[in-house]
C-alpha cells in the first residue's frame, strides 16, 4: 500500500504553473485568441502618474473575462475563485504567490476609471476581429434578440411611474438619474417609447418593472445580440430598456455601427415577432436592403367569425381592396392614427344589400380596413415566410 511521503510541508517547491493546466483547457483556447498587449498604452490617460500603484488594467479584463465565460457572477465569488484555481490563475498572469485584487477594485474601476471610456467594446471588438479574420464569420445572415438582466433595484421602494418627472433639475438628482437623463434622445432608452412606466425605480429610473418571467414583477434592462448565424459568434452587443421599442432601438443602432466598424451588412436579419413592427421591416427592407425573415407582428385576425384583413384583396396598381364579395374599398389618402395608417372604406350601400355582411359588418354600416403606410414592407417579410431559407434562418 502507497503511502505519501511526507506530512510535513516543504520549504522550497519546482513549480511551473503551466504545467499544472491541461492542454485542452477553456482557457488556453482563449488566451491564444485574446490580445491584450495595447491595453496599458490606451488606458494611460485614466491612471496618475504619481501614488501607489494602481491594479494592473489587464489583470482586471482577465479576471472579468474569467467571470463572463465560466458565470461566475459575483465579482466577491470571482475572487476567491482565481485565488483557488490553478487554471484562473496561470491565465490572469498570476503567480502562485501574487495577491488577488480585492473584489472593491472592480466597481471602482468601472464606477470611476472606466465609466467614461469604451474599453470594454474595444476589448470586444478586438476579438470580434479575430473571428472575421479566423472564417468564423460569414456576414451573409444575422439573428438578433434579447435577454434580460436583473437590475440592482427593489421593487418594494419604486414609485408610480407617472408620479417620476423626468424633467427635474439633473443638478439635484442622483448620478443614475442624471446618466438617464442624458440618454433620453436615444432609441433605446427614452426616445423610443412615449409610455409612462408602471412603475419606476427611484435610484435607478432607467430599468425598466417587467413581468416577463411570468413570476413576480422586477426591474431589468435588455442585453440585445446581434449574432453572426454561420457559426453563433456575436458580433456585437447592445443594453437597452427592457421594452421592444428600446430593443428594436438597439437592433438598428449594432446592425449599423457591425456595417460601419466591420464592414459586415448582412443580406438576411432573422428576428422573432417583438421585431416585425411595419416601422422595423420598412427599414430593413427600404433602407438597408436587408431581407426579414421575420414573423409579421399583425393583429388584424379576428376570432369571432368574420372576415379578417387578409380575406380582403389589395390591388396595388388601382390602390384599392377588392371584399370577398368583388366590392371595391377605396381611400382618401389621409393617415390616421398618427399618421401611420390608411383607412379604406366600402361605400354603404354596397354593404346594405350584401349576404355577405353578416360575416363582415354585422354592427357597422359599411366595412373599414386599415393599412399601414408601411404595408408593402411588410408583405416582403410575409413572402419569405415558409420558404426553405426563411425555415432554415429560424432554426
Amino acid at each position: 500500500m502507497g503511502r505519501l511521503k511526507s506530512d510535513q510541508g516543504q520549504l522550497f517547491y519546482e513549480f511551473r504553473l503551466g504545467d499544472a493546466v491541461p492542454e485542452d483547457h477553456l482557457v488556453r483556447k482563449i488566451d491564444t485568441a485574446l490580445d491584450l498587449s495595447w491595453l496599458r498604452s490606451e488606458l494611460t490617460p485614466h491612471y496618475s502618474s504619481t501614488g501607489r500603484p494602481s491594479i494592473d488594467p489587464e489583470l482586471m479584463i482577465r479576471m472579468l473575462v474569467v467571470g463572463y465565460v465560466f458565470a461566475i457572477r459575483s465579482e466577491r465569488l470571482l475572487c476567491r475563485e482565481v485565488q483557488v484555481n490553478l487554471a484562473y490563475r496561470w491565465f490572469c498572469r498570476l503567480g502562485i504567490e501574487d495577491a488577488i485584487p480585492d473584489h472593491s477594485a472592480f466597481s471602482r474601476a468601472r464606477n470611476e476609471r472606466f465609466r467614461d471610456g469604451d474599453v470594454f467594446r474595444r476589448v470586444f471588438e478586438r476579438v470580434v476581429e479575430r473571428c472575421i479574420a479566423s472564417g468564423l464569420v460569414g456576414g451573409e445572415g444575422f439573428a438578433v434578440d434579447a435577454s434580460l438582466i436583473q437590475a440592482d433595484a427593489n421593487k418594494q421602494r419604486s414609485i408610480a411611474g407617472q408620479d417620476w418627472h423626468k424633467d427635474r433639475d439633473p443638478k439635484s438628482a442622483s448620478r443614475a438619474v442624471k446618466e438617464y437623463l442624458a440618454t433620453l434622445d436615444d432609441t433605446a432608452w427614452g426616445a423610443a417609447s412615449d409610455v409612462v412606466p408602471k412603475f419606476v425605480s427611484p435610484s435607478d429610473p432607467a430599468a425598466q418593472c417587467t413581468g416577463a418571467h411570468k413570476g413576480p414583477a422586477f426591474f431589468a434592462y435588455a442585453d440585445n445580440y446581434l449574432i453572426d448565424v454561420k457559426f453563433g459568434v456575436i458580433v456585437d452587443v447592445e443594453a437597452s430598456r427592457a421594452i421592444r421599442q428600446a430593443e428594436v432601438g438597439a437592433a438598428k443602432t449594432m446592425i449599423e455601427r457591425t456595417e460601419e466598424r466591420f464592414g459586415l451588412k448582412p443580406e438576411r436579419l432573422a428576428a422573432d415577432t417583438a421585431y416585425g413592427a411595419a416601422p422595423m421591416l420598412n427599414w430593413l427592407v427600404e433602407e438597408k436592403g436587408i431581407a426579414p425573415h421575420i414573423p409579421v407582428f399583425d393583429r388584424s385576425k379576428r376570432d369571432d367569425g368574420t372576415f379578417s384583413r387578409s380575406d380582403f384583396r389589395y390591388d396595388p396598381t388601382s390602390d384599392v381592396y377588392h371584399c370577398p364579395a368583388g366590392k371595391t374599398l377605396t381611400t382618401t389618402g389621409t393617415l390616421v392614427n398618427g399618421g401611420t395608417t390608411l383607412l379604406y372604406l366600402a361605400r354603404k350601400h354596397d354593404c346594405d344589400g350584401c349576404k355577405l355582411r353578416a360575416q363582415c359588418c354585422p354592427k357597422v354600416p359599411f366595412r373599414k380596413i386599415p393599412r399601414d403606410r408601411h404595408e408593402a414592407a411588410r408583405d416582403v417579410a410575409r413572402s419569405f415566410a415558409g420558404t426553405e431559407a426563411f425555415e432554415q434562418s429560424r432554426r
